[in-house]
């Protein structure tokens, strides 16, 4: 009986997905978009897609977080229709299609009462492998360090082990969280914690007194600026995933997303639009 069901919720859910995929004019009747995945992109697009409601009247936007894994997971199962991953499309990830809708930055968070102002490379690798435990040994206060790390499945965890050249076994983390939100709770409440997360993300809590900075990369400002420049080295794109090539009322809402429409929205949440 729960093989017959789960059989016709699939036809269903593939009924639909043609509809959005092969009717631009869907959009005017009830048509209900599942995004899921990155979270770092999950609160912009959410904006995004309560505008292009509006816009198009008995279309609803439905947002899901969960890490860019799962977004790219859920597309290649057939349970969303689009993916959202913060980072480009992996080489085995190829018969999919992205589509960047803004760029944004991996930033190194302390609390605002840490006297560091940046870290350089070497320096991350020796706290993140546990060959530094205490912030004296970098020029910080007589405190051990706790160190933040990301869950497995997130796009910013494989582009802070790409670019560090490490592996995740190597380590040694006092606390693992999902989000970004997370990761600024715990720093924002611990004085001694180190943790890394979207920049846009950090520069948008700090902007609303969260006690949060973000530390540079060695000369190397962790800004949006930096990020837009191309000189920040953890930088990434933010893309929707779809199957194939949008079309209908995917290409619409992916088209939106890009457009001058969503700009201001992309901006108020700390990322680079498009048009920088």
């Amino acid at each position: 009986m729960l093989n017959i069901i789960r059989y016709f919720s699939i036809i269903l859910f593939m009924l639909a997905t043609t509809a959005c995929q092969e009717s631009p004019a869907a959009h005017s009747t009830n048509t209900k978009l599942i995004l899921t995945g990155s979270s770092t992109i999950a609160p912009l697009v959410s904006e995004i897609g309560k505008r292009f409601e509006v816009q198009h009247p008995g279309t609803r936007i439905d947002v899901q977080t969960g890490g860019s894994s799962r977004g790219i997971a859920d597309i290649r199962q057939g349970i969303a229709h689009i993916g959202m991953a913060s980072r480009s499309l992996k080489y085995s990830e190829r018969d999919l299609h992205s589509t960047v809708i803004a760029h944004d930055g991996i930033g190194f968070i302390v609390h605002q009462s840490n006297p560091l102002s940046s870290l350089d490379d070497q320096a991350i690798v020796n706290i993140y492998t546990g060959s530094v435990s205490n912030w004296k040994e970098i020029g910080g206060i007589d405190a051990p360090i706790t160190v933040v790390n990301k869950a497995e499945g997130r796009a910013t965890l494989e582009l802070f082990l790409k670019h560090f050249n490490l592996h995740s076994t190597q380590i040694k983390a006092h606390v693992v969280i999902g989000d970004n939100e997370q990761g600024i709770k715990v720093v924002s409440g611990n004085p001694h914690a180190i943790g890394y997360v979207s920049i846009g993300t950090a520069a948008y809590s700090a902007s609303h007194d969260i006690p949060i900075k973000l530390l540079g990369l060695g000369a190397i400002p962790a800004s949006l600026d930096e990020v837009l420049s191309g000189r920040f080295p953890l930088s990434r794109p933010l893309t929707l995933v779809t199957k194939s090539v949008p079309t209908g009322t995917l290409k619409m809402f992916i088209d939106f997303a890009r457009s001058s429409d969503s700009y201001d929205l992309v901006s108020q949440y700390y990322f680079v639009p498009l048009q920088g």
